[in-house]
């Protein structure tokens, strides 16, 4: 009797463990046809505002190919007119203080055109209008190789082109902008074990890591390889600027030099988007790295 009871109990067991295993595959199943029914109705939604969906539709519902292609062509023009029309209205409002002397070249606004129109993030529409208020009031300062670059660049590009200007200082005429990396005194018999010898500023600590430079060298923003200045006399003095506030140093010592990376042409160019944004925290770390073998003076 003992025996047959503990058999009836195993079994009961196994049977309540089948029951739960079943619970558990039917939940599971559950929640990824919820899934999948999520994704396939935002990829729904997607087809069908850019007029792709036909084939996607029963049978019956289905519009002429010849319809589709019609209905398809018609959308995407108007999508382009207002995109380029939304950019107009942001760009009136960053040159309505200027006075536009010089007439801009058809050339360039056509090509602006071409590829400004498939832009409809509110952020990048508003760089693009600076460019065209830039061009407007200074023909000539957005070539049409900037253009394609910003072209291709994507709203997380931008923003990390935005990052780079943050911690970049710019020379008077700012068009040699540079991100500083470090500060060294070239090595001599006095001073050849200093620990103090080599200042490194790190800029990943501010966000943009080596990862990061490397996508801005891809989109031909920044020079890859890390430069060095000349080396810099005792009582030398260089100017910056910072985000709009003034970085003058003077050399305490001979022979000192800054190593950096250097925006490329195009990359200065298109910083002319990016409003100053001052970093207090890396300002103040930068003249505290540079103060080891300059005097510095930001009044």
């Amino acid at each position: 009797m003992s025996k047959e009871k503990s058999e009836v109990i195993v079994l009961e067991k196994d049977k309540s463990k089948e029951s739960n295993d079943t619970v558990i595959v039917g939940s599971k199943k559950t929640a990824q046809n919820s899934q999948d029914s999520g994704v396939s109705l935002q990829f729904m939604k997607l087809a069908k505002r850019f007029a792709i969906d036909g084939a996607l539709l029963p049978e019956e519902k289905q519009l002429l190919i010849e319809d589709r292609t019609v209905k398809r062509a018609r959308l995407s023009q108007l999508r382009k007119q207002q995109n380029i029309e939304n950019i107009m209205q942001k760009t009136l409002g960053y040159c309505a203080d200027f006075d536009i002397g010089q007439k801009t070249d058809n050339d360039w606004f056509s090509r602006y055109i071409a590829l400004s129109e498939d832009v409809s993030n509110p952020t990048m529409q508003d760089l693009w209008a600076k460019i065209l208020a830039g061009e407007l009031t200074k023909p000539g300062s957005f070539s049409f190789k900037a253009l394609q670059v910003f072209r291709d660049m994507s709203i997380y590009d931008a923003k990390l082109l935005a990052k780079a200007c943050s911690l970049a200082i710019k020379e008077p005429n700012k068009k040699g902008i540079r991100l500083v990396s470090g500060v060294y005194q070239k090595p001599g018999l006095l001073n050849f074990f200093s620990k103090q010898r080599q200042q490194y500023c790190n800029l990943s600590h501010f966000g943009l890591n080596y990862a990061d430079l490397l996508a801005l060298a891809e989109n031909n923003l920044i020079y890859l390889q890390e430069s060095e200045s000349n080396l810099i006399n005792k009582g030398e003095e260089l100017l910056f600027s910072y985000n709009g506030l003034t970085l003058k140093l003077a050399a305490k010592k001979a022979n000192i030099s800054l190593q950096f990376y250097k925006f490329t042409p195009l990359g200065a160019e298109l910083a002319h988007l990016i409003s100053d944004k001052c970093n207090e925290e890396f300002f103040t770390y930068l003249q505290n790295k540079l103060s080891y073998y300059f005097f510095i003076d930001n009044d």
